[in-house]
């Protein structure tokens, strides 16, 4: 398998790692809060020091200090205003399936989930490709810390559907579907990129993956691991989430 398939691979597993949040969503409804804590701050400490150790800084190898920061930034304004336009949550930030609540507007909230959760997914689908093509184990890296963060993305999807209609399998393609843009996006990243590739070009997109990661981390992972009540937990599971990057790529360079 080339270097180019790896990388459509790796975006796909990370994508559909949504399946796995489906499956928590039909069978236990909704996961504890300390799991999710330390999973999203896991996630989140992973992609922020991937971002600035590697991303980053491949960037500014490749292409120069402020060329890398401006895409850097542009990552950033990117993603703040997909965010702007298309809002998410994930289960438990917000009471989806409290008693008062009405299957349609259940079924309406997995909906609507679904969708912003496929379009958020496309830029984390290109991030995925973006790093494998500059080093393999780079793309594994961001492929795990996205996947870990798909599986609550999954089960936001899963759990409010299957609660509104009772059909499983509506509430796992749902998930599935919301997951599949993820490595839609890598497509959209190698027929974009490979025509016009270089190294300064592939400098300015890994640059501006960092700076998708690191909004995803601070805007969202974070804030929503802290709002599940385990604050030092949510801390706990960044620090744990860096230290295992750091040991990981330290690893790799022996």
């Amino acid at each position: 398998m080339g270097r180019i398939g790896f990388a459509l691979l790796l975006s796909a597993l990370a994508g559909l790692s949504t399946t796995i949040g489906s499956v928590l969503g039909i069978a236990v409804r909704k996961p504890g809060p300390k799991f999710m804590t330390l999973t999203l701050g896991f996630s989140a400490g992973v992609m922020i020091h991937v971002s600035f150790v590697e991303l980053l800084q491949g960037g500014i190898e490749a292409a120069g200090f402020m060329p890398a920061h401006s895409a850097f930034f542009l990552g950033m304004v990117t993603m703040f205003a997909i965010d702007a336009l298309i809002p998410h949550d994930y289960l438990g930030q917000e009471e989806h399936s409290g008693p008062g609540m009405r299957s349609s507007n259940l079924l309406k909230t997995g909906l609507f989930v679904a969708l912003g959760l496929a379009i958020h997914n496309l830029p984390e689908g290109m991030a995925a490709f973006a790093g494998a093509l500059e080093d393999p184990s780079l793309g594994i890296a961001i492929a795990v810390a996205i996947a870990i963060h798909n599986i609550p993305e999954g089960l936001a999807v899963a759990a409010p559907i299957y609660a509104a209609t009772g059909s499983r399998k509506r509430a796992f393609v749902y998930s599935f579907l919301s997951g599949i843009a993820e490595p839609i996006g890598a497509g959209l990243a190698a027929l974009i990129l490979m025509p016009f590739l270089t190294g300064g070009i592939l400098g300015y997109v890994l640059a501006g993956v960092g700076g998708i990661m690191v909004f995803i981390s601070l805007d969202e992972l974070i804030p929503v691991a802290r709002s599940f009540g385990h604050e030092h937990l949510a801390i706990s599971g960044v620090i744990l989430g860096m230290l295992v990057m750091a040991l990981s790529l330290w690893m790799l360079q022996m």
